[in-house]
């Protein structure tokens, strides 16, 4: 199948995607993308409510840890992440009085933020085209063709190959929602998708 007829069939059955994190501040975005790791939006936004209810951006950068691992309990790996946050939130305010800034460089340096999740916050604050890969973008790609590589950075980079600079942050979001949705890991919903052609790849 043609990218375009991909696109177009993706367009059909997420005509408004987006990302499901909820966020209002551009801080809350990188933080939760970083919550989101090895667990779901669903369970991330149970508990940012709570975290950014009581703590903003400078008053994270000296929450105590236990305090932070308690709220974020929920999101698993949680003595981890509330390291990440902490030093995250720490940097942020060091650096940038507490706003994310449009630099990969940066923020690929933070601890917990890799390519995939720099590439969620570059492309949802700044608009800067980019496909990241996550589990369900690594799946979907596989199955419909699109790549043949397990290597989330090589599946980046055939993925930006053969999609439209401009479409790449958009069928990210798509093809995160199909992967969620449809095109599920053990039991996929092959009864509604539209690539039946593809099949064969599951």
């Amino acid at each position: 199948m043609k990218s375009s007829e991909i696109l177009k069939k993706l367009d059909e059955l997420f005509p408004d995607a987006r990302c499901e994190l909820n966020y209002n501040k551009d801080y809350e975005l990188l933080i939760a993308t970083i919550l989101s790791a090895q667990s779901t939006d669903k369970r991330v936004n149970s508990v940012t409510p709570i975290l950014f209810g009581k703590y903003d951006i400078f008053a994270l950068a000296d929450a105590p840890l236990k305090d932070i691992e308690s709220i974020i309990y929920p999101v698993g790996t949680h003595k981890r992440k509330a390291l990440y946050i902490k030093k995250v939130a720490q940097e942020l305010v060091n650096k940038y009085a507490g706003h994310v800034p449009n630099d990969r460089k940066f923020l690929e340096s933070l601890p917990g933020v890799g390519r995939k999740t720099c590439n969620v916050v570059l492309s949802n604050l700044y608009d800067v085209p980019a496909i990241a890969v996550d589990t369900h973008v690594k799946r979907v790609a596989n199955r419909l063709g699109l790549t043949k590589s397990d290597d989330v950075l090589k599946i980046e980079q055939d993925l930006m190959k053969i999609l439209p600079k401009d479409k790449w942050s958009r069928v990210h979001h798509q093809l995160v929602l199909f992967g969620r949705y449809i095109c599920k890991s053990a039991k996929p919903d092959c009864a509604n998708c539209p690539f039946v052609e593809c099949k064969n790849r599951i």
